[in-house]
């Protein structure tokens, strides 16, 4: 029996180790594979817009009151807010009315209160064409004889307004105060004398146009 060597028992050792070592490698593989082939194959899902579809929750039925009362809400506010722009509109309107007619008062009374015996006629007509309705009738009624008065006495007069309001106003009708100084010279006085009176006009609006269908002098 051949001896062996310290070398070669540590050659045979060094065999014998790395044959046990291959032999549970090996069967470390097998384990693996086994297990691998005994798992269910993994699918890949594509990543695309049609690969997952996803169905919201049905929302509780107990709120369904929410978007009714919330249109309900919206339509009165709607409706407030329509009203109200109503009312501003009417109210500008109004505004606007009470101003062009305390113009148009305050220029037709200096007409009313200036004339000139060298143009009766002439006077008489802006004073017609400004009027209207009862005051219009008044005034053409008794221009003859008024018109025969200032020619006899050679009289003039400049009138003035100081100062005006109005009383009332709608969008075809106003009331207007004045107060008015008006200047008269004539045959019996030659120095100019100053009337100052107060004046209530009535006026209408008639063809676009503001015209006064009352004159009163309280």
């Amino acid at each position: 029996m051949p001896v062996m060597t310290d070398e070669g028992a540590e050659t045979v050792a060094d065999a014998t180790v790395v044959k046990d070592a291959g032999d549970a490698l090996d069967t470390t593989i097998e384990t693996v594979e086994t297990s691998a082939a005994d798992e269910p194959e993994t699918v890949t899902i594509a990543e695309t817009d049609e690969s997952l579809i996803f169905t919201p929750a049905p929302k509780p039925a107990g709120r369904r009151w929410v978007v009714p009362a919330a249109a309900g809400i919206g339509a009165a506010l709607l409706a407030a807010t329509g009203a109200l722009g109503w009312q501003v509109w009417q109210q500008h309107q109004i505004k606007n009315a009470s101003q062009e007619a305390q113009r148009a008062a305050v220029s037709y009374a200096q007409v009313l209160t200036s004339i000139d015996s060298n143009k009766v006629d002439e006077n008489f007509k802006d004073v017609l064409d400004g009027a209207t309705g009862e005051f219009k009738d008044m005034y053409s009624q008794s221009s003859v004889e008024l018109r025969q008065l200032l020619i006899e006495n050679k009289a003039t007069a400049h009138g003035v307004v100081v100062d005006s309001a109005v009383q009332e106003a709608s969008k075809n009708k106003a009331v207007v105060l004045l107060f008015v100084d008006q200047a008269v010279t004539n045959t019996k006085l030659p120095d100019p004398r100053i009337d100052r009176s107060r004046m209530k006009m009535t006026l209408e609006k008639v063809d676009g146009r503001w015209r006064a269908s009352k004159v009163e002098l309280p």
